[in-house]
């Protein structure tokens, strides 16, 4: 199979590098911009709550550290280390970490991270 990447050079972060966790709030970091998508880090200390938002687009959410509660339209599930979730747009979800954790969302590339943000303030 014959691969031809976009790009011409690779983009690169680390989800562990600079990290760094706030008694204040969430803390968002956004990581890689590419063409196709984005990549989000999200480091929450125990007891922080992203609360209940949706957006018009996919997303994709992986726990790297720790254990968060993802709720999706009143369900909820136990995101470990190393478990991955992937909603469709529109749909109502929220995350509450059990213990300090470090989370990476992935978002369409139509989507921003100024959205993110704004979850924070709800």
């Amino acid at each position: 199979m014959n691969f031809t990447s976009t790009l011409t050079k690779p983009l690169t972060a680390s989800f562990y590098d600079n990290l760094h966790f706030s008694d204040k709030s969430v803390v968002i970091t956004p990581l890689l911009d590419s063409p196709f998508g984005k990549e989000i880090r999200i480091a929450f200390q125990e007891g922080q709550t992203m609360k209940e938002h949706q957006t018009k687009f996919p997303i994709t959410v992986m726990t790297l550290r720790g254990s968060v509660e993802f709720t999706v339209e009143s369900v909820k599930y136990i995101l470990n280390a190393g478990d991955v979730i992937s909603l469709e747009g529109s749909v109502l979800h929220g995350l509450h970490a059990l213990e300090e954790s470090v989370v990476r969302l992935s978002l369409h590339k139509g989507d921003s991270v100024a959205r993110v943000e704004g979850v924070l303030a709800l």
